[in-house]
């Protein structure tokens, strides 16, 4: 009986503690005390979509470029451009701490701003190619590459959305409470490229009226 009685003290001891766990949970729960982490795991996950989404249009580019190549040769800097641009902007090394890198960030946007900006050059040249326009390679390419620069436009938008939140509670009370005693989170860098530069690349396949 003595060795029954033993055992079950440590368990009737630790009673308390977990009837005032049971208190105190839905207290920082309601004031806030989960609001920091939740909002930073949707903020990594919209980010996590902005990274897919950029490498899908990467993978496309080598087939585009070569379906480019056997018709247009000769417009060698155009293709070259791409070819360079698409290799500065996977090369750039992606980390958790690039979302809290103000200089790490901006490289990232920069670079992938440049292979977007070599992307409509090398479609306003095929503009030049009726043959390549009619190609049913290069037409399900572009059709790829225009579907994925509009599902980048989302994920980016998404992920602004989810920062601004985020940031937002990281600087108004009473997340910021809890960030000053407990987490020290650090604001997520966000895009600052304007709308109109999000827009994907436009090919003129000849089907629009008045030109």
């Amino acid at each position: 009986m003595r060795m029954q009685a033993s055992s079950a003290l440590p368990a009737f001891r630790l009673l308390p503690a977990f009837v005032l766990l049971a208190i105190i949970m839905p207290v920082l729960s309601a004031c806030g005390y989960n609001t920091i982490p939740t909002q930073e795991e949707q903020a990594k996950a919209a980010w996590s979509e902005v990274l897919n989404q950029y490498q899908r249009r990467a993978d496309l580019i080598p087939n585009l470029v070569e379906t480019v190549k056997g018709y247009a040769s000769h417009e060698k800097e155009t293709l070259e451009g791409v070819v360079e641009a698409r290799a500065k902007a996977t090369q750039v090394t992606v980390t958790p701490e690039t979302l809290t890198d103000p200089n790490a960030f901006k490289a990232f946007q920069d670079n992938q701003a440049g292979l977007t900006s070599a992307l409509s050059r090398l479609l306003a040249v095929v503009e030049n190619y009726p043959d390549l326009k009619a190609n049913q390679n290069f037409l399900a390419l572009q059709a790829q590459l225009e579907g994925t620069e509009n599902r980048i436009a989302v994920a980016r938008r998404d992920y602004i959305e989810t920062v601004r939140v985020y940031n937002t509670s990281l600087k108004t009370f009473p997340a910021m409470i809890w960030n000053t005693l407990w987490f020290r989170n650090q604001p997520f860098q966000n895009f600052t490229v304007a709308e109109d530069k999000l827009e994907a690349p436009k090919v003129n396949f000849g089907t629009s009226q008045g030109g």
